[in-house]
C-alpha cells in the first residue's frame, strides 16, 4: 500500500505493526465478541513543551512536496463526512471547535476566509463536496490533519474542558477575598467578575464565564517581558542582572540576593531590572515590548488602559522606593535611566486583554480572587499538573495528555475488529491517523481479509478505493481476500474484489515501468 506508506512517513507517526489479533481461518470466524472503544490513532505524547517538543511538525509546503496533499485531503473529508457526498459548513465547524481550535485562529484565517467566499459565490447553501473541501483546507491541511487525528497535547479537548467548567462552577461560589486596592483604578472593579480563559501550547482554547471584559495583566506581564528580554539579550546575559531562585518573601520587599542582585523575574525589583534590559528609549522601547505581546496574542486585540497607568504613576511610591533602592544596589545597567525603566514597567503592565482572546495559556491574576483555589485545590487535586505528579503515588489523577486508552499493541485488535464489525468510521480515524492498513495478526489476516469473509461491502469499498491496500496479501493458510469472500459467498464483493485485481495489477505494472526507467536514467546519467 504505498499511499498509506507515503502518508506515515509524511507524518512520522506510524501505527505498530505485527501484533497479534484474534481473528483465525475464516471457517472458525472471529475470535472476539463483546464492545470495544474506537480511538483515534496512537497514545499521545507525554510532557508539556511547545508543539515543536512533543511531536514532529511538518509544513503544509512539505506535504504538497510530498505528492500527500491531497491524500490528506481526502481522508480529511471521508473522516468528517462520515459516508455523506458533502459536508456542511457547520458540520466542520463543530468537528474543529471539539478539537480546542477556533474559527477565529490566526493560523485557519487562510482556510475560513476561503469557506465564506465559497458559501457567498456558490448556490450549494453552505455545503462543500470533497474537490470545494479540498481547495479550502488545502493551506491548513497539517494543522487540520493533527487536529482531527487527536494528536495535540490534549487530545480528548471536550472532556478536559468538561471538567474545568464543573471546577469553574464550583469556584464560581467563594466569594471571599477583595478587590486589589494599591492602585486606586483597581479598586473600581466589579468584584462579582469571574472567567477564566486556558489555551494550550497547540492552540487549544477554552473560555467560561465573563471572558469579554477587558482586563490589566499586571504583574501577569512579567513572566512575558522575561520571556522578551531572554530571547533579544540571551540567558546568560539576562542573569548577569537577575537571579533565578525564590525569595522566599513578599513580591514587593526591597531585599537583593547574595549576589546582590533581584532574586528573580518574578518580584517587582526583578522586573523593574528586566524593563530596564529592554529599553532603547521610552516611547521606543514601549513599541517594542507592545509588538512582542501582540506576536504572543496572535496578533488580536490588545489595549493599553492609560487611567490605570496614570493612577499607578502617582501613586506607585513602593515602586519608586525598589527603583531607587536598585539605583543606589548599582542594579541596572550602565547608562540606563531609571525612570524610564519604571515607566515601561507601568506601562507593559497597564496592557488590557479581554481574556476570550488571550493566547497565553492561564494568564489570569491570582492576587485576591478566587483563582488560586481553582488552581491549587480544585484544578492540580484532579490534573496531575503539579511538579511532583509525575511520582509513583499521583498515578490516580488524571493525565489529560493521554489518549483515552489507546495503546499501541492493540492497534491491530482495534482494526480487524472494525472490519469485522463493519464499522466504516473507525477505519476511517485509522486511516487518517496514519495506521497501517494492511497490518495482519498472527495468522497474516488483514483487515481486507476480514471484512471480506464477512461480506461488509462498505468496509471492502473503502480499504480498496480510500486506502489502496494490497488485494494478494495471503494468510498462513495461502487465502487472498477474494477467497475468503468466495468461500462465504459473497457475490458483490467478489466482484468487486475482482475489478479492483485488474486496476491494482495495472497500477503496479505502471509503478514498475516507471521506477525501471527511473533507474536506467539515473546509470545514464552516472556514465
Amino acid at each position: 500500500m504505498r499511499s498509506m506508506r507515503a502518508l506515515q512517513n509524511a507524518l512520522s507517526r506510524a501505527g505498530s505493526h505485527g501484533q497479534r489479533g484474534g481473528w483465525g481461518h475464516p471457517s472458525r470466524g472471529p475470535l472476539l465478541g463483546g464492545g470495544v472503544r474506537y480511538y483515534f490513532g496512537e497514545a499521545a505524547a507525554q510532557g508539556r513543551g511547545t508543539p515543536h517538543s512533543h511531536q514532529p511538525q511538518h509544513s503544509d509546503h512539505d506535504a504538497s512536496n510530498s505528492g500527500m496533499l491531497p491524500r490528506l485531503g481526502d481522508l480529511l473529508f471521508y473522516t468528517i463526512a462520515e459516508g455523506q457526498e458533502r459536508i456542511p459548513i457547520h458540520k466542520f465547524t463543530t468537528a474543529l471547535k471539539a478539537t480546542g481550535l477556533q474559527t477565529s485562529d490566526p493560523r485557519l484565517q487562510d482556510c475560513m476566509s476561503k469557506m465564506q467566499r465559497m458559501v457567498q459565490e456558490s448556490s450549494s447553501g453552505g455545503l462543500l463536496d470533497r474537490e470545494l473541501f479540498q481547495k479550502c483546507v488545502s493551506s491548513n491541511i497539517v494543522l487540520l490533519t493533527q487536529a482531527f487525528r487527536k494528536k495535540f497535547v490534549i487530545p480528548d479537548f471536550e472532556e478536559f474542558t468538561g471538567h474545568v467548567d464543573r471546577i469553574f462552577e464550583d469556584a464560581k461560589e467563594l466569594t471571599g477575598g477583595k478587590v486589589a486596592a494599591y492602585i486606586p483604578h483597581l479598586a473600581k472593579s466589579n468584584p462579582d467578575l469571574w472567567g477564566v480563559s486556558l489555551c494550550t501550547v497547540d492552540g487549544q482554547r477554552h473560555s467560561v464565564g465573563h471572558t469579554k471584559i477587558p482586563f490589566c495583566l499586571q504583574s501577569c506581564v512579567k513572566p512575558l517581558t522575561y520571556a522578551i528580554s531572554v530571547s533579544t539579550l540571551g540567558t546568560d546575559y539576562v542573569h548577569k542582572f537577575v537571579g533565578k531562585e525564590p525569595s522566599g518573601l513578599r513580591y514587593n520587599k526591597l531585599s537583593l540576593n547574595e549576589e546582590g542582585i533581584p532574586h528573580n523575574p518574578m518580584v517587582n525589583a526583578g522586573a523593574i531590572v528586566v524593563s530596564s534590559l529592554i529599553k532603547v528609549s521610552a516611547i521606543l522601547t514601549f513599541r517594542q515590548v507592545l509588538q512582542y505581546l501582540n506576536k504572543m496574542a496572535g496578533n488580536e486585540f490588545m489595549g493599553f488602559s492609560n487611567a490605570t497607568f496614570q493612577s499607578e504613576k502617582e501613586t506607585g511610591d513602593r515602586n519608586y522606593a525598589i527603583g531607587y533602592y536598585l539605583k543606589e544596589k548599582k542594579c541596572f545597567p550602565k547608562g540606563v535611566d531609571m525612570m524610564a525603566a519604571l515607566d515601561l514597567y507601568f506601562q507593559v503592565s497597564k496592557q488590557s486583554r479581554a481574556k476570550e482572546r488571550d493566547r497565553v495559556p492561564s494568564l489570569l491574576l491570582a492576587v485576591d480572587t478566587p483563582l488560586p483555589c481553582f488552581c491549587q485545590n480544585k484544578l492540580v487535586s484532579l490534573f496531575n499538573f503539579h511538579n511532583y505528579d509525575n511520582l509513583r503515588h499521583c498515578a490516580r489523577k488524571l493525565d489529560p495528555r493521554r489518549e483515552g486508552g489507546e495503546v499501541r499493541n492493540k492497534t491491530v485488535v482495534n482494526l480487524l475488529f472494525a472490519a469485522y464489525s463493519g464499522d466504516v468510521s473507525a477505519l476511517r480515524r485509522f486511516a487518517l491517523s496514519a495506521v497501517d492498513m494492511e497490518q495482519k495478526d498472527y495468522d497474516s489476516r488483514t483487515a481486507l481479509h476480514v471484512a471480506a469473509a464477512e461480506g461488509h461491502i462498505d468496509v471492502v469499498k473503502f480499504l480498496i478505493e480510500a486506502c489502496k491496500v494490497n488485494p494478494f496479501v495471503k494468510d498462513r493458510w495461502g487465502n487472498i481476500p477474494l477467497d475468503d469472500a468466495v468461500q462465504f459467498n459473497h457475490l458483490e464483493v467478489v466482484k468487486l474484489l475482482q475489478d479492483y485485481h485488474d486496476s491494482y495489477m495495472l497500477s503496479e505494472t505502471q509503478a514498475e515501468v516507471a521506477a525501471e526507467t527511473l533507474s536506467k536514467e539515473n546509470l545514464e546519467s552516472m556514465v
